[in-house]
């Protein structure tokens, strides 16, 4: 890293794309690798869904345009209901498939990356190898998964609660209020706002999931606690992040899966979904390495120095029995500015 661990609090929103910018350069091999084996097939299984899913919804719709013209009791009705079933049990065979694959691949890729990020800024970065990278990975899965876990039924509570309230606003709204209709609108925003926030929460609790002694719900707490005073810094980055992330979504789904409608050949719309392939595996990227800079970040601001042999010692543990760092001997010390 080009920064020393007490001048890590300084950095900005550019500061943080930066560093992270002269990690990947700087190791350009090693995560090209980790693209080419997990993040790559994160990003094109990711597309894939958008593309399948489509495909599926639309023969889904197309049964049932023809079940609403079928007469009530004939064979075709019967035909039509039948095929209905079956278009909606593939949708969710494939759906929970699909769910199992990302998570898979979301694991060693949030694994393989921090682990990476960690040794670079480790004592003996100099025997960083991709080898190396792929003897840890099957040994931290557990612990992320924990956490992946806890993120996913927060944001479950979370998307619920807001369907609920903004539901009862909407109706409250519609019956002539219009301090239920401001109330509404006021309530978008700030569940985009708490959006954001968990956002950041989760990928800080993945790279602590790997880094320290903490999992699910307790590394969530411990992520929380890393991002007072730099919360507006990561809120600003992830959501940079996100927004790209959904621009190149969109322009997926409307260049290449609904291409066809605005004119565009079987050939163009390759070249395109190659475009948003390679430019979506490089968001991922980033992102990966961008959260466990963050989270190097918060540790510096909150004056917790991350000494470099122990977690050179911590990182060596990976290559034996896992064994994380406990509280107590955490690899960062406190220092005094």
């Amino acid at each position: 890293m080009e920064c020393e661990q007490e001048e890590l609090q300084f950095l900005g929103v550019v500061g943080i794309y930066r560093e992270a910018a002269s990690i990947l350069r700087a190791h350009r091999p090693l995560f090209a690798r980790i693209a080419a084996a997990f993040v790559l097939p994160l990003s094109l299984l990711f597309l894939a869904h958008i593309a399948i899913s489509h495909a599926l919804f639309s023969h889904i719709d197309s049964d049932d345009s023809a079940l609403d013209s079928a007469a009530p009791g004939t064979p075709a009705q019967r035909r039509l209901l039948h095929r209905l079933a079956d278009d909606w049990l593939a949708l969710l065979l494939f759906k929970a498939t699909y769910l199992l694959a990302l998570l898979l691949l979301s694991l060693l890729s949030t694994a393989a990356a921090v682990f990476s990020v960690a040794s670079v800024y480790s004592a003996k970065h100099d025997a960083l190898s991709f080898p190396r990278v792929l003897s840890v990975v099957p040994r931290v899965w557990r612990r992320l998964a924990a956490t992946f876990l806890a993120a996913f039924l927060l944001l479950f509570a979370y998307h619920l609660l807001f369907v609920a309230v903004f539901v009862a606003l909407l109706v409250a709204a519609d019956s002539g209020s219009g301090l239920a209709a401001l109330l509404a609108f006021l309530l978008a925003l700030a569940y985009l706002a708490g959006l954001v926030y968990l956002s950041v929460v989760w990928h800080l609790a993945s790279v602590v999931s790997v880094l320290e002694d903490y999992k699910g719900f307790e590394a969530m707490r411990k992520s929380k606690a890393l991002i007072q005073g730099k919360l507006w810094t990561a809120s600003a980055i992830f959501f940079l992040l996100n927004l790209v992330f959904f621009v190149v979504e969109v322009a997926f789904r409307a260049w290449v899966v609904r291409g066809a409608s605005h004119g565009l050949g079987a050939g163009a719309r390759l070249l395109l979904g190659l475009a948003m392939l390679t430019a979506l595996c490089g968001v991922v990227m980033v992102a990966l390495v961008v959260q466990t800079v963050v989270y190097l970040v918060c540790k510096s601001y909150h004056h917790e120095s991350i000494d470099k042999s122990n977690l050179s010692d911590h990182l060596e543990v990976y290559l034996g029995e896992y064994v994380p760092l406990k509280a107590s001997d955490v690899q960062m010390e406190q220092f005094n500015l």
